[in-house]
């Protein structure tokens, strides 16, 4: 069974499908809220035989079948290889195990290249299988690189027969504006606050509403910290021992959500200094700064290390220097 269902989706799905008047469509909104999933959802539904109008796909029929078995020769999913496997198993489709990279070869890539995009045109230029309409999700879309975005563009400007895109992206700003302008925007939103702790909450996470806010009101984001093993008596504790220079604090942590998370805890103190309520701590959990600027400046900091943050030299030096510039700064601006 494709596991795409989050009821917040409901509603948009539902306008999507009444309102829809291009060929392509582009979804657009924070990350975390699912974007992929409502993408696959209408392009289940685009491919749906026993459907009524502008309703969603039933589920049942030989289509529906097909599609939520990953064998539906008429829908084709584009994924950057390094989420290729984890974006189909959340999705619950099928894929195929990759071989291990040997050493010395280049890890999954984070881009869709220009190769995928070829592979994908010889689909779209073939014949309906099921002589219904042939649809194309692209997920995350600012992941096409110039060279694929650019061998894209003539397909989704005038594509064959009853071929359909859709677009997904959490930075559509990283769109080349030529993409973007061949698309119907579907915007869509953070969920209501009640809907994703309801969410979570069938999901078994645990003090769900400080994970909600740890990340902005994202409800897959707060699934995903959960599944990874980060409570929100961790998180809460996290200020105060950065600010004491505990490197274990962040020591298992991956080197981009080190980064995340330092500049989250930087907002927060900024907007702490400047006498407005944090967006993603409990205000008990922060220090009290009284000047921003040290803040300013380690947030500027940040924006240079998140560069590296893919591929530190040292992730264990690179941690604890972080960890050593975040107490300097916390430390500046409390005086």
């Amino acid at each position: 069974m494709l596991n795409a269902d989050l009821p917040w989706l409901h509603s948009p799905l539902a306008q999507a499908l009444a309102r829809a008047r291009s060929h392509a469509l582009l979804v657009q909104g924070p990350a975390g809220v699912g974007q992929l999933e409502l993408a696959v959802k209408l392009a289940q539904s685009w491919l749906c035989e026993d459907r009524a109008e502008a309703q969603p796909a039933c589920g049942h029929c030989a289509s529906c079948r097909l599609f939520a078995s990953g064998t539906h020769p008429d829908f084709q999913l584009l994924l950057p290889e390094a989420l290729d496997a984890s974006a189909r198993e959340s999705l619950g489709l099928p894929f195929e195990e990759a071989e291990a990279p040997k050493a010395g070869k280049a890890k999954p890539s984070r881009e869709i290249k220009v190769e995928a995009v070829r592979n994908l045109l010889s689909f779209a230029q073939a014949t309906s299988a099921r002589g219904k309409a042939k649809v194309v999700v692209i997920f995350p879309a600012e992941a096409l690189n110039g060279v694929a975005a650019n061998a894209l563009l003539k397909t989704l400007e005038e594509p064959a027969g009853l071929l359909r895109f859709v677009l997904a992206s959490h930075d559509s700003a990283g769109l080349l504006p030529t993409i973007r302008s061949r698309c119907q925007p579907l915007p869509l939103a953070l969920p209501e606050r009640s809907a994703a702790l309801a969410w979570l909450s069938a999901k078994g996470v645990a003090d769900a509403g400080g994970l909600l806010d740890a990340t902005g009101g994202r409800p897959q984001q707060a699934l995903q910290w959960f599944n990874d093993g980060l409570t929100d008596a961790a998180w809460q504790a996290l200020p105060k021992r950065v600010a004491r220079g505990e490197v274990a604090a962040l020591s298992d942590w991956a080197p981009a959500r080190v980064i995340d998370a330092l500049q989250r805890l930087c907002h927060d103190l900024v907007r702490r200094a400047h006498g407005q309520p944090g967006q993603f701590f409990a205000a008990a959990s922060l220090p009290s700064p009284k000047r921003p600027g040290p803040l300013l400046s380690w947030e500027a900091e940040l924006r240079r290390a998140a560069r590296h943050a893919e591929h530190p030299l040292n992730a264990g030096l690179w941690i604890e220097a972080l960890v050593a510039q975040a107490r300097s700064a916390i430390t500046a601006a409390a005086r």
